[in-house]
């Protein structure tokens, strides 16, 4: 595996592996890897000939009272997991490059609508900092295929609109959501959870969506309900409740008591973390 610092060296590479014909994929992450962000590596395995991973901690994402400067950065041991599962190339990208002027001074992107709701309302800017990074790695690698986690069905949605209305030529897939044997959704902010909480508390993110899944499946329609009984168990638990949303599945509004295919996204505060899960599901 090659490990790279700038957006030349990148483009350099690209360009050789592209002339030979050779379909290029790509997995934009944050670091501190784990099982989840492994499984896009593999996804990206199955449909590209190269693949391409990016770090970088990118702080046009983060809100001035988040985790920016304490986010884990463990380079060292996420380029050893990258070999192991095969990747090519490593992009460990810098901020002076990505946004040489200042990320506030540096043109953003903004998918709006989208971008307001769920975590939207809760975290506001973070999808504008996604949606710009994300728009500049893709200029930068030029990827044939980009994977991202079910886990962040948001951005995953957001992304694929933005890809969407600005023809970007990129075909996105999404990763099913990697578990750990609780339940519990694999993210890098679990390492902020004591034992007790990850292993007793946080997997009850995961059991409120079951249940409401189970319950709407059963004929329940009174979404009201299954939000506040769903508040009312993380709470019991030990979590501060955000949201637990029922939602259409392509456009992440409100469903309606007709719709057929929804999604359920549910966050809440457990500690110092923020953690966030969803549920896919067909309506009988």
């Amino acid at each position: 595996m090659q490990t790279v610092h700038s957006i030349a060296e990148v483009q350099d590479i690209i360009s050789v592996r592209r002339s030979e014909g050779l379909r290029i994929g790509f997995v934009p992450t944050m670091g501190n890897l784990h099982g989840g962000h492994l499984t896009l590596v593999e996804q990206a395995k199955q449909h590209c000939d190269i693949v391409v991973v990016s770090i970088y901690v990118n702080p046009l994402q983060f809100g001035p009272n988040e985790d920016y400067d304490s986010y884990p950065r463990t380079m060292e041991q996420d380029q050893q997991l990258l070999i192991e599962h095969g990747v090519d190339l490593l992009y460990a990208a810098s901020t002076t490059e990505i946004y040489p002027e200042g990320s506030e001074n540096h043109t953003h992107v903004s998918v709006e609508v989208l971008d307001g709701m769920h975590c939207g309302m809760s975290r506001p800017g973070f999808f504008r900092g996604i949606a710009t990074v994300v728009t500049k790695l893709f200029n930068i690698v030029r990827p044939d295929v980009a994977v991202f986690g079910e886990k962040d069905v948001q951005q995953l949605t957001i992304i694929r609109k933005m890809v969407k209305d600005m023809c970007m030529p990129v075909d996105i897939l999404g990763a099913p959501i990697a578990r750990e044997e609780t339940g519990l959704a694999m993210s890098s902010r679990n390492g902020y959870l004591s034992r007790e909480e990850r292993e007793d508390i946080a997997p009850t993110l995961y059991q409120c969506l079951l249940a409401a899944k189970e319950a709407i499946q059963a004929g329940e329609s009174d979404f009201d309900l299954l939000r506040r009984d769903a508040f009312a168990k993380m709470a019991q638990a030990g979590f501060k409740p955000d949201y637990f949303n029922i939602c259409n599945t392509e456009t992440l509004l409100p469903a309606t008591h007709n719709e057929k295919s929804l999604v359920i996204l549910a966050a809440g505060f457990l500690g110092k973390a923020r953690l966030i899960d969803n549920i896919y599901f067909e309506r009988d």
